[in-house]
């Protein structure tokens, strides 16, 4: 080998290869308090350490012997005790050390009823990718059923011959698929990751004759599964405990059906909503496959105009009334009364029903009726869907849901970004069941029947204080080229919260230069007004002077479900995907 090509090599290798991972400072000071003269931790030590450090009051001897077993191929002592290196070995395995228990599993109680829960909510649950021209499959409800996701939404239409029953997005370029198929496929996967209930919103624009068919169908496909209460509104919501391994099917009754089309004839198109962002260039008119333009599309629960009065008469619901087998079918009646928003969100103390706010509505809602939307979430469901604009299935902050009491926070779960992570956060909580129950200040009133305010500046509950000691993985997971071609990449993390507005913040640690293993060491501390709100988010990117910067993995926590101590924590894909090795070290304290 020439004297060039040798220190072409030994320079690539030394650009490239993989640092071996030094404990912190704080982690060897640590084993150096929690060990014996000899630098070894026995099971005695590994216990203290775990009780007054990790906060693991309960723990054995006999549980922190099995940890020391668990990692005797590190260490020459064997069953006597942990060296430094297997104890960091132990604190940076994801497995054995994950930010959040998993021996907790379903931990909330689950005996209240339905709208005492966020439920992890699809919208559009059928779209393999934009709202406007992807293909229509049971693919992606699949898929959401296996993340855990328990509401399913489908638009059901006539097909092209009007004799049978299509799931599609309507006046779309959206290719159809068979209802049937979608409904089998829910059936088979609706319990997977989940023995909890699944609901399906129907979002309904078929005849009564379809109507009838689909009961047939559903009927048949669920049998003693489907959860039918007939076609009384019911007085209270059932459990999710008394709910488990039931399908739920919700739309709006045949008669509210009807009036709601009455209103979108009338006022079609007399409402858009501006497109934002990426999304301008779908302001254009495109040829619809049933009939008007692109631009004229919104869901059908877009066009309820809440302040519309209909005077449809008696005969004329009589005429195109559905079957009775499809009305006893509907067991969460949706629907919006008219007399406009402050009728919709009036208490009813002998009936529970379930109202569809868009984004722009739920906003504009909150800003003159936010106590109303808290009350009428403490008995009754509120869905929340994304705004019609939102073509490349992007989503909107969910907080704004969750914090007035919305169960069903709908979002497009085909699409990725920074909203979604924290759907998928949210949903981590309570086992991953799908269902996490609200906090009692969203389901109760005051001595003075006062509510809560998420405006309100409140006092300080708790303060998180959160390390970032470093992170490692990237090596494993990335093409070595993919940050940098020449060199190692420049790590920095962000970290923050998102909750009520005075609590949300990011921060975010100094670049580390040329480390696939970097380590950052820092601290940062977040006062927490409404802890039971908080979702602790954090993002690793690389450093790119000239141009943006690139992704290196996410992570979205419940901070109410967070362990104490140092934990090692995973890190995800955009699109919320577990990577194989990449994770971080950090510590969580509350002080």
């Amino acid at each position: 080998m020439s004297k060039q090509t040798y220190s072409l090599c030994f320079c690539l290798r030394r650009r490239f290869s993989l640092p071996v991972s030094e404990a912190p400072p704080e982690i060897r000071t640590l084993f150096d308090r929690y060990s014996d003269e000899n630098g070894i931790m026995t099971a005695s030590h590994v216990r203290g350490f775990l009780v007054e450090v990790q906060k693991e009051e309960s723990v054995t001897e006999e549980e922190a012997q099995a940890i020391i077993d668990g990692h005797k191929h590190l260490s020459i002592f064997h069953r006597r005790g942990l060296n430094l290196e297997s104890f960091f070995n132990y604190l940076f395995s994801s497995n054995n050390n994950p930010p959040l228990s998993p021996s907790l599993g379903v931990h909330q109680d689950m005996s209240s009823p339905l709208s005492h829960y966020f439920i992890y909510t699809g919208h559009n649950s059928y779209l393999t990718g934009n709202q406007l021209s992807s293909d229509c499959s049971d693919v992606p409800i699949i898929k959401a059923l296996q993340k855990g996701v328990r509401v399913i939404e489908l638009d059901i239409w006539p097909n092209e011959s009007k004799d049978d029953v299509d799931v599609l997005h309507g006046r779309t370029l959206t290719s159809p698929v068979a209802l049937i198929k979608c409904l089998r496929s829910i059936k088979q996967y609706a319990f997977v990751a989940s023995e909890y209930p699944v609901v399906i919103t129907l979002e309904d624009h078929l005849t009564p004759d379809l109507q009838a068919k689909v009961a047939e169908m559903i009927t048949q496909t669920f049998g003693d599964i489907l959860f039918s209460p007939g076609s009384e509104s019911l007085k209270e919501f059932p459990s999710p405990k008394s709910l488990k391994r039931r399908i739920i099917i919700s739309t709006k009754p045949p008669k509210e059906y009807i009036e709601a089309k009455e209103v979108q004839e009338k006022g079609e198109g007399s409402q858009k909503e501006k497109p934002v962002d990426d999304e301008e260039a779908w302001g254009k008119e495109v040829p619809s496959l049933r009939g008007g333009t692109i631009s004229d599309h919104k869901n059908i629960e877009d066009e309820d105009d809440l302040d519309n009065e209909d005077d449809t008469d008696e005969a004329e619901y009589s005429r195109q009334n559905a079957s009775d087998e499809y009305r006893r079918l509907i067991a969460i009646h949706a629907g919006k009364p008219k007399g406009g928003l402050t009728e919709c969100l009036k208490v009813d103390p002998d009936t529970v029903k379930r109202l569809s706010l868009s984004e722009l509505q739920l906003e504009k809602a909150a800003e003159t009726h936010g106590k109303e939307i808290i009350r009428f979430t403490q008995r009754n469901i509120l869905r929340v869907y994304p705004k019609g604009t939102r073509i490349a299935s992007t989503n909107y902050n969910p907080l704004i849901g969750w914090m007035h009491g919305a169960q069903m926070v709908a979002f497009n779960m085909q699409g990725y970004g920074r909203s979604l992570w924290l759907m998928q956060g949210m949903f981590k909580a309570n086992g991953g069941c799908g269902y996490v129950k609200k906090p009692d200040f969203l389901l109760k009133t005051g001595l003075n029947n006062e509510v809560f305010d998420p405006k309100a500046r409140l006092p300080v509950k708790k303060t998180l204080k959160v390390t970032i000691y470093m992170g490692e993985g990237w090596f494993h997971d990335f093409k070595h080229t993919h940050f940098d071609q020449y060199s190692p990449p420049d790590f920095y993390a962000r970290v923050g919260i998102a909750g009520v507005p005075y609590d949300t913040v990011m921060k975010k640690t100094k670049s580390v230069e040329d480390n696939w293993s970097p380590s950052w060491n820092e601290e940062f501390k977040f006062p927490l007004s409404v802890p039971e709100l908080a979702l602790l988010r954090v993002e690793v990117h690389e450093y790119d002077m000239s141009e943006k910067d690139d992704f290196g993995g996410q992570t979205c926590l419940p901070v109410w479900e967070l362990r104490s101590g140092i934990r090692a924590v995973p890190l995800y894909s955009r699109k919320g995907e577990k990577y194989h090795n990449v994770k971080l070290l950090m510590r969580f304290e509350f002080i």
